[in-house]
């Protein structure tokens, strides 16, 4: 298995660069209206076959596949003069056929040849139809994978090869100008999503260029203005790029899909191994370590190739889509995926869907131009052929997921950091009824309406996420805190609840900020809303309510399965509240410590920070009777104190552990803010 540890790409850098290059970089707008592209004419029979042909692809499948591109005529039935494909029969059928031939039955791949009128552009689709699609995300009967080959018929070279991902908002696999003329597809395990693979390392992708190879990809990068990373946009292949990636086992009516009585030939072992599944994502109390990686299987050829390479096991047939289209439907019963939402009291549980439906019914398949996700892909092509119009606009959401762990500078229970995440997560916006999966722990979903959407973030092993975001016309939205996101493992995880519909504060936003990493969540509040944080930080809670005032919380998981912060306030009494409470924590922590009959600076220090937390004190007591000017007086004298406090632990460090000494200065950091923040404060 070849390593890309090496690869030098950062999220929290790709993160950093949304914020920096924003529109022209991530989602490919400009101030030009999208181009209306010219009508498709079908290329005629001979022209047809002689181009499929000479652009078949090669066909690279996982060594734990089990639905391979197949002919469904054989699973045919006539329902109310219509003739279907039915899911229970194409399943059974498929599976019965394959153990019995012990060899994948039927192997086809179907071609469509499509030329942009008055044009020298043309484009050979391959449609590839699969019995069923079973993947981390969703499953569904019947899957329908394209690859488009876009051919310039004067130079007769392609032009640009677009391979199909998840959905529509999941961007595509594409390479612009590509050197090769037979493209080489590597089918993600039971998804049959399509990676590229245009580098010498045949069976494997590659999102960046080596120092001796290109990469895959020609999507678009996000680049930071110093160009410290860059990312191509894409879904890829990530059980090629070193992460994990748990599947889930289908059911249909609470039960695994092999045990219903309409599949008998179906069994567990017909489905993804279990080595590689999960039966839902809330089984784990953390995220899964030993899922394999991939490994390469069958290889497909076309099988009138003369020289069908040293790797081909299978020869498929290539057939025209005409031979199929009077198929009017592929069918089969809703199946879906159930998603996690934190909710205040119990979180809810949001189903998503994912359907198939036939290729000749969809736009792409006339114009197959309305497939390509680069907009920069369409804007080369809208520059070399009149017949492509130039890109539309397009609303993008971006996020990295990470995880959420204890720190190591920083006490037991007192710190968390955020670290790269193993493990591929699923993201889900309310309004889309498909999830988009995560590449290298991003996930990208393109083409969302600007307005108010609500994101959920799910992973194996760990708790949920969920938030309010606000979607820009024609730009990127970065979820999460500066694009980030982190998941915390189940066993690890503490909700937090916030409830403002007691309080007399009209509060808008929760924020909550851990001592050593830093803001972790920032998000509107709607009514009683949750997050999961890991019960080894300590936290402040910031409320802001709709005057723009601020008030915070001190929140201390420990061991604790639920933390609520009720009738929150904002002002400063809920301020100075806060700097009496974490000052006093500060105290007694240092106070408890055995430190061999105490320095006199350790003693200095916890006498000022005793003297500030009851100057705090008193000043929430002044902003509880009314009395601004008290108030501010006693906020000036804490804002002295916390001076004082610094100096008394920049003279007591050599008498404090390290990870105390470090909690403290975090902690005095997190005060001193707040403390400015009281006395500009409107509100009492």
């Amino acid at each position: 298995m070849t390593e890309y540890a090496s690869d030098p790409l950062d999220r929290r850098a790709f993160l950093a660069a949304t914020a920096a290059v924003g529109t022209s970089a991530v989602a490919g707008c400009s101030a030009l209206e999208a181009g209306e592209d010219a009508t498709t004419t079908p290329v005629d029979e001979g022209r047809a076959r002689e181009l499929a042909e000479r652009f078949a692809p090669t066909l690279y499948f996982d060594s734990a596949e089990q639905w391979f591109p197949t002919d469904p005529h054989p699973y045919e039935s006539e329902r109310e003069g219509e003739t279907v494909v039915d899911g229970f029969d194409a399943l059974d059928g498929y599976t019965e056929r394959f153990r019995a031939a012990e060899t994948p039955p039927d192997p086809t791949v179907f071609h469509n040849v499509v030329t942009y009128d008055d044009s020298p552009l043309a484009v050979v689709q391959y449609w590839a139809y699969s019995a069923f699609d079973q993947f981390t995300t969703n499953f569904h009967w019947h899957d329908w994978e394209v690859l488009h080959v876009f051919v310039d018929t004067d130079s007769d070279e392609p032009a640009l090869f677009v391979a199909s991902s998840h959905s529509r908002s999941v961007p595509n696999n594409e390479f612009l100008d590509p050197d090769r003329t037979v493209p080489r597809i590597l089918q993600e395990l039971g998804s049959h999503s399509s990676a590229l693979s245009v580098n010498e390392e045949r069976d494997r992708f590659r999102r960046l260029p080596t120092a001796g190879d290109i990469a895959d990809i020609t999507n678009r990068v996000v680049d930071d203005v110093e160009s410290l990373a860059s990312i191509p946009v894409a879904y890829g292949l990530p059980r090629d790029e070193g992460s994990r990636l748990p599947y889930v086992v289908p059911e249909l009516d609470g039960a695994p899909l092999y045990e219903h009585e309409r599949l008998p030939a179906v069994e567990p072992e017909d489905l993804v191994p279990d080595e590689l599944t999960v039966r839902s994502f809330d089984s784990l109390s953390a995220p899964p370590t030993d899922l394999p990686e991939r490994e390469t299987g069958l290889v497909f050829e076309f099988e009138g190739r003369d020289d069908p390479g040293t790797d081909a096991d299978v020869a498929y047939e290539l057939r025209s889509t005409a031979d199929i289209e009077h198929i009017s439907g592929f069918t089969g019963p809703q199946l879906s995926f159930e998603f996690s939402v934190p909710e205040a009291v119990e979180d809810a549980v949001a189903g998503h869907i994912t359907t198939t439906g036939e290729p000749w019914n969809q736009p792409r398949y006339q114009n197959p131009a309305a497939d390509i996700s680069d907009p920069n892909h369409r804007r080369e092509l809208a520059e070399r052929y009149a017949a492509i119009g130039e890109p539309a606009p397009i609303n993008a959401v971006v996020t990295a997921v990470s995880s959420l762990v204890e720190d190591g500078e920083a006490p037991d229970g007192e710190g968390v950091t955020t670290e790269d995440s193993a493990v591929e997560s699923v993201a889900l916006l309310e309004s889309d009824p498909s999830a988009v999966p995560t590449f290298r722990g991003v996930a990208v979903a393109q083409g969302v309406d600007a307005g108010q959407h609500r994101l959920t973030v799910n992973g194996a092993g760990v708790e949920p996420h969920s938030e309010s975001i606000t979607v820009e016309d024609r730009g990127v939205t970065a979820a999460g805190v500066d694009g980030e996101i982190p998941l915390v493992a189940r066993e690890d995880a503490t909700k937090v609840t916030v409830d403002p519909t007691e309080s007399e504060t009209d509060v808008t936003d929760f924020a909550l900020e851990d001592d050593f990493g830093g803001r972790l969540y920032d998000a509107p509040v709607e009514g009683p809303d949750a997050v999961y944080v890991h019960r080894g930080g300590a936290y402040t809670g910031e409320i802001r309510d709709s005057d723009d005032e601020l008030g915070a919380v001190r929140v201390n998981p420990t061991d604790e399965d639920r933390i609520a912060v009720e009738r929150p306030t904002t002002g400063k009494e809920s301020l100075a509240s806060f700097l009496a409470t974490i000052t006093e924590e500060t105290r007694a922590e240092i106070e408890g410590l055995d430190l061999d009959g105490r320095a006199n600076a350790v003693r200095g220090l916890v006498r000022a920070l005793e003297a500030t937390g009851s100057a705090a004190q008193r000043a929430a007591r002044r902003a509880a009777d009314g009395d601004r000017e008290g108030a501010d007086r006693r906020l000036v004298a804490v804002q002295s104190g916390f001076g004082q406090v610094a100096d008394n632990l920049e003279r007591a460090a050599d008498g404090l552990p390290d990870p105390i000494e470090r909690a403290v200065d975090r902690r005095l950091s997190q005060a001193r803010k707040r403390v400015e923040q009281a006395l500009d404060a409107e509100k009492l």
